[in-house]
C-alpha cells in the first residue's frame, strides 16, 4: 500500500509539474515567458506551448488585438481664430512589439491609455490652432486626422504600439459660444419668419383687394342688367297700358282713379281735409248716379 500511495505521489507531481510547464497560446495573444524577471521568449504563433516550471519561468498574456482609445476628458482648444472647441476623438492601436510595451508600459493595457491619452491631445492641439473653425468642421477635417497620425507615429514605437487609426467623433463649441450661437440661429429664424409673414400678409391684402374690385364690378354690372331689364319691363307694361287704355279712355280714367285712391287711402288713421267737389272724387260721385256707360258693341259674327 505504500508502494502505491508513493506512485500515485509522484505521478500527481508528474502532473502538476507538466501542467506548471505546459500553456495554450489563444490566436488572440501573445506570450510572453520570462526568466527570473527577463523576458525570454515572445509567442505570436497560437498553440500548445511549454516553459520551465515556476520559479524558473513564467508566461503572461498580451492582447493583440485592435484596442480603441476614447477622448478621456473634453478640453477646449483654440483654433487660428482664437475660438474655442471641443474635440472628442479616438485612436484605434495594437500591440507592434511586445517586448518594448512591456518594458515601457508594462502588461496592463490601462498603463499605455494613461500614457497615450496626453500624446494624442497634444497631437491634436497642434493640428487646430493652425486651422480655422471652417476648417476643422470640413474642409480641413481630414488634414488634421492625418496630421494626428503622422505625429503618433514616431511616439507608437517607443510605446511599442502601432496607431491604426485617428478620427474625430465630434467637434463642438464650449457652452457659452454654443448657447452664442444658438441664439443668433433663431434670431436668424425669427427675422426669416417675420420676412414671410410680411409677404404672407402684403399678399393677403392684394387678394383681398382684388376680391373687393371683382365684386364691386360684378354688383356694378349686376345692378345694370337689373336696371336694364326693369326699364325693358317698365317700357312692355306701359305700351301694353296705352294699348288698352287707348281702346277705352273712360275705363283707363277710371282705372287712374282707383289707383290714386288706393295710394291715397292706405291706412285708416290717416286724416285728409279735401274738397268733395274737387275732381279727386269725381269717380265716386259718378260711380252713384244712375246712368252708367254703354256697353260696347258686340263684335259681328
Amino acid at each position: 500500500m505504500n508502494r502505491i500511495g508513493m506512485w500515485l505521489s509522484a505521478g500527481l507531481a508528474v502532473l502538476l509539474l507538466a501542467s506548471s510547464m505546459l500553456f495554450v497560446v489563444d490566436q488572440r495573444q501573445v506570450g510572453v515567458v520570462y526568466a527570473l524577471g527577463e523576458i525570454k521568449e515572445v509567442i505570436t504563433e497560437p498553440g500548445l506551448k511549454w516553459k520551465m516550471p515556476p520559479p524558473l519561468q513564467n508566461v503572461v498574456f498580451l492582447d493583440k488585438r485592435i484596442q480603441t482609445l476614447d477622448s478621456p476628458e473634453t478640453r477646449p482648444i483654440f483654433t487660428a481664430e482664437k475660438k474655442s472647441l471641443i474635440i472628442d476623438w479616438l485612436v484605434k492601436w495594437r500591440i507592434a512589439e511586445p517586448r518594448q510595451f512591456i518594458r515601457n508600459n508594462g502588461v496592463d493595457l490601462r498603463n499605455l491609455e494613461n500614457r497615450l491619452s496626453p500624446v494624442v491631445q497634444a497631437a491634436f492641439n497642434e493640428e487646430i490652432t493652425k486651422r480655422t473653425v471652417s476648417g476643422v468642421l470640413a474642409a480641413d477635417r481630414d488634414k488634421v486626422m492625418n496630421g494626428v497620425r503622422e505625429r503618433l507615429a514616431d511616439e507608437a514605437k517607443s510605446f511599442g504600439i502601432e496607431i491604426i487609426d485617428v478620427r474625430i467623433k465630434r467637434v463642438d463649441f464650449v457652452a457659452d459660444i454654443t448657447d452664442a450661437v444658438y441664439r443668433r440661429m433663431e434670431s436668424e429664424r425669427k427675422q426669416v419668419a417675420n420676412e414671410l409673414r410680411s409677404q404672407g400678409s402684403a399678399e393677403g391684402e392684394k387678394i383681398r383687394a382684388d376680391a373687393d374690385r371683382q365684386r364691386e364690378v360684378i354688383v356694378a354690372e349686376a345692378y345694370r342688367d337689373a336696371q336694364k331689364i326693369k326699364g325693358e319691363g317698365d317700357a312692355k307694361a306701359s305700351a301694353l297700358y296705352a294699348d288698352s287704355f287707348g281702346r277705352d279712355p273712360q275705363f283707363a280714367q277710371f282705372y287712374r282713379s282707383l289707383e290714386a285712391y288706393r295710394s291715397t287711402f292706405r291706412s285708416r288713421s290717416d286724416v285728409m281735409v279735401m274738397d268733395p267737389s274737387s275732381d279727386f272724387f269725381k269717380a265716386m260721385r259718378s260711380s252713384g248716379s244712375s246712368t252708367a256707360p254703354a256697353p260696347a258693341p258686340a263684335p259681328a259674327r
